[in-house]
């Protein structure tokens, strides 16, 4: 989780690969109508992500092995509507300055529908998860190759402390 440009998506697909899990990508299930806004370089709101959280928490629910989801969960409400659906999932924090963000976005945007535009958006709503419970927080500025070793690590002991107590995780 984190804000657009943090890399996300890519620490996300390669946690999966690494894992063995399936791999869910949170922007393929925003609205139609959602998606324009973005693409028109106008932020989302609360009310235009509650069905898209909604989906995302049955998506993860669905999965019972266990799965990686890739989504921005600005908000520690974004992330309880999340750990509703999935009592034991885990948070990446993936953390980045606002200028690397900026960065990084204004150089795909050819490519996605989030324009640089909307970075600061997304900062003004980012409300760190640091200090919640079952959050890792990594310096996205990282080599991709640190952040999936540090990730599957703290994933490998959080399995092994949840099997302890009895709980089945999921991360994300």
């Amino acid at each position: 989780m984190g804000v657009s440009g943090c890399g996300k998506s890519s620490l996300g697909a390669a946690l999966a690969r690494e894992l063995a899990l399936p791999s869910i990508e949170g922007d393929d299930f925003h609205a139609p109508e959602s998606v324009s806004k973005m693409r028109a370089g106008i932020a989302l709101t609360d009310a235009d992500r509650v069905d898209w959280l909604a989906t995302l928490g049955r998506e993860l629910a669905g999965r019972r092995e266990g799965a990686v989801l890739s989504c921005s969960a600005l908000k520690r409400d974004y992330r309880e509507r999340l750990r509703v659906a999935v009592p034991a999932l885990r948070f990446v924090f993936m953390d980045l300055s606002r200028e690397e963000a900026e960065r990084r976005v204004a150089l795909r945007a050819a490519d996605h529908m989030f324009p640089a535009s909307l970075v600061a958006n997304q900062f003004a709503t980012l409300e760190s998860p640091v200090g919640e419970p079952g959050v890792l927080a990594v310096d996205a500025s990282a080599p991709l190759e640190r952040l999936v070793a540090q990730a599957v690590a703290w994933v490998q002991q959080d399995r092994q402390d949840q099997r302890a107590g009895g709980e089945s995780p999921s991360a994300s």
